[in-house]
């Protein structure tokens, strides 16, 4: 359409015409959905309707804006109102002519109308290109969508009278929390035991989501944890007697699985274990949080409060809440402060809960590594530092 409305453009009618070429394809992908896309095309609509205006939204999520009239300042209003609109992505920040430039490109149709054409000609042929590869692609070589049905009541209750009595040894996974100080190889400090949900999906119901429904999930969850307390209780495996952490909820703390799994303990080993939580479980019957954590803290547990993210971890106050460990978990997002406020900020809550007692995990790359130790963090856990351990043990 585009590509049509600049042919039938006659030479003679250029003059006045604009086109400004908004690149909302080099957004994140968070950033380009649907209706981020359908909001910022909306803002032009003033201008289409006054200026003989045309807005085309891109397959790539471009969009291209043409109109005839329209004085600089009102096109540019409507830009700054887009670049507005997603002023948290780094493609909207920054003030040089070179970050505007990359956010957006200006035409003259009446100067520049062979350029504006030859961009609209290139991209319709790369539309086209990628529309015969998927049309003569092999269908086994496409990436399959998941097309899995969300698990109900019957398949959970069939998964759980299964699990019960299956052999979970080989769905157990172990990763580590290291210390990482600049110049020095990590030093492990305990690992998490945890069963692969992905691996357990897999095997047991490769056509279900077993985590699309929170609550069902919550509920499997319950049983997961009766299923590695008894692992635990079984294993012979030196490497995993102490120094470990391992994601319960609250009600399988107070059940009798719990103190079983207690008195199978060294008390010398207790001392080493931490019990993580979830923000959901904690939150969602602080009475029950409040007994459950008096009573590991007695037997001289450490209790980690995990799934925090760089906006919920100021509301969390940990001395209030008894916690001696925070989980953080890392997204790009979190360095993407042109203007340094947020890291501020951050920087703040981050001293106030302790650094010595946040952990940054998912740090699957050294710049989430760099990143924590910029805000004092010294422990960290992901697939990067899983690298950094082997290389290191290699050496």
């Amino acid at each position: 359409m585009l590509l049509d409305y600049l042919q039938r453009l006659s030479r003679n009618s250029l003059g006045g015409r604009m086109a400004v070429h908004l690149h909302l394809s080099r957004l994140r992908p968070n950033n380009r959905r649907d209706h981020h896309i359908r909001i910022a095309a909306a803002t032009f609509e003033g201008i289409v309707q006054n200026y003989e205006g045309q807005t085309f939204i891109l397959s790539t999520s471009d969009i291209f804006f043409i109109c005839k009239g329209a004085s600089l300042q009102d096109i540019d209003t409507a830009v700054m109102k887009v670049r507005f609109l997603f002023s948290e992505d780094p493609l909207a920040q920054g003030d040089d002519e070179e970050d505007i430039h990359k956010f957006c490109t200006w035409y003259n149709l009446e100067n520049q109308y062979d350029d504006v054409l030859e961009v609209a000609k290139k991209l319709h042929r790369e539309r086209e290109r990628q529309s015969r590869m998927s049309a003569t692609a092999d269908p086994k070589s496409m990436p399959k969508k998941s097309g899995r049905r969300p698990i109900e009541p019957e398949q959970l209750g069939k998964l759980e009278q299964f699990l019960a009595r299956a052999d979970m040894s080989n769905l157990m996974r172990r990763q580590s929390i290291c210390a990482i100080t600049p110049g020095m190889p990590p030093q492990p400090v305990f690992q998490e035991l945890y069963i692969s949900i992905a691996d357990l999906q897999q095997t047991m119901l490769p056509e279900y989501d077993i985590g699309v429904n929170p609550w069902l999930f919550q509920h499997l969850t319950q049983t997961l944890d009766v299923r590695m307390l008894s692992l635990l209780m079984k294993n012979d495996d030196s490497s995993i007697a102490s120094s470990f952490s391992i994601n319960l909820n609250v009600s399988t703390i107070l059940s009798p699985h719990f103190l079983t799994f207690d008195s199978s303990l060294k008390a010398v080993a207790r001392g080493t274990v931490v019990v993580e939580l979830q923000k959901i479980d904690i939150f969602g019957d602080m009475g029950a949080y409040v007994f459950a954590r008096d009573f590991l803290r007695e037997r001289g547990y450490r209790i980690c409060l995990d799934g925090l993210n760089h906006l919920t971890i100021q509301f969390i106050d940990r001395e209030r809440l008894g916690l001696d460990l925070l989980k953080v978990v890392w997204s790009p997002d979190m360095a993407d402060d042109s203007a340094g406020a947020r890291l501020a900020d951050l920087k703040q809550h981050v001293d106030r809960c302790g650094r010595a007692r946040i952990i940054l995990c998912r740090c699957d790359s050294d710049e989430a590594v760099r990143f924590g130790q910029s805000l004092g963090i010294t422990m960290f856990q992901g697939r990067y530092v899983d690298k950094l351990l082997t290389e290191n043990r290699r050496i």
